[in-house]
């Protein structure tokens, strides 16, 4: 069970790119973006957009292989284009990419790099990475960054998938081993909500004893607990935040914690 529904997440993604548009409508796209080294504003918006015509193409064709991603990775040339064109760019992509998954339905099986195999993964996955990169250039504009609460923790609900990859495991030499005995870590998402149903989805309990990663939403006892605020979470996550930023609060084996972050963060090299 997702924190956001399906209808929900298409509606949120429309909203979270009208928001990054509006957010970068007078910027210089020629600023850096601190969260992305090497980038600018304009290929931070050029990665935006060709991901969301990649997972359109992805979902429109109901495509069972892989799909090329060079819309995504190659933005290299893009370092000097015009606001007009970005904005453009973006409202288009967003707009086919959500009449694509309206289309489709949330259960319409299609390839995806990650755990789940249907439309509905790229419902989520292209809103949360709007999301991310909303955040990153709110920070390259020196404007504050706000989500909502439960879009936050269906980003966080999210990468719990990608934290239990079979990929996160795999012996390989001069790697320290991430499972063993009494690894357990407790992620707890702060602050007082009133829908029982979000609030139920507010923490989770991260096993790495067994032969394999798993995670539940529960509130449990553990090697190491990591509090913060949704949005925070999901920056921590995402490696905008390390857990000695003071919006994170760490209790128990930060080691382990850190090994944590730093194994699940070859999902952000995808």
């Amino acid at each position: 069970m997702t924190v956001l529904g399906y209808e929900r997440c298409c509606a949120e993604l429309l909203t979270q790119t009208d928001l990054l548009r509006a957010l970068v409508a007078d910027a210089d796209p020629s600023v850096a973006v601190p969260g992305c080294p090497g980038w600018n504003l304009a290929q931070l918006l050029r990665h935006v957009g060709g991901a969301h015509r990649w997972a359109g193409s992805v979902v429109r064709a109901r495509s069972a292989e892989p799909v090329p991603h060079d819309l995504v990775d190659e933005v290299a040339g893009y370092a000097h284009e015009r606001p007009e064109a970005l904005d453009a760019w973006l409202a288009e992509g967003a707009r086919h990419l959500v009449e694509a998954l309206r289309g489709a339905g949330p259960d319409v099986p299609v390839w995806s790099p990650g755990p789940g195999g249907t439309a509905l993964f790229w419902a989520r996955r292209m809103l949360h990475e709007t999301v991310v990169h909303r955040a990153d250039a709110s920070w390259a504009v020196g404007a504050p960054f706000a989500v909502a609460r439960d879009v936050a923790l269906d980003a966080v609900d999210e990468w719990m998938g990608f934290g239990s990859a079979p990929e996160l495991v795999e012996p390989a030499p001069g790697v320290v081993p991430l499972l063993g005995p009494g690894r357990t870590l407790h992620v707890r998402a702060t602050g007082t909500g009133t829908d029982a149903a979000v609030e139920a989805a507010a923490e989770w309990l991260v096993d790495l004893s067994g032969d394999a990663v798993a995670w539940r939403r529960a509130h449990a006892e553990a090697a190491v607990t990591v509090r913060a605020a949704p949005a925070d979470l999901v920056l921590l996550l995402y490696g905008r935040y390390t857990a000695d930023d003071r919006r994170v609060e760490v209790q128990g084996d930060r080691a382990l914690l850190d090994l944590w972050l730093e194994r699940t963060s070859f999902w952000l090299r995808e």
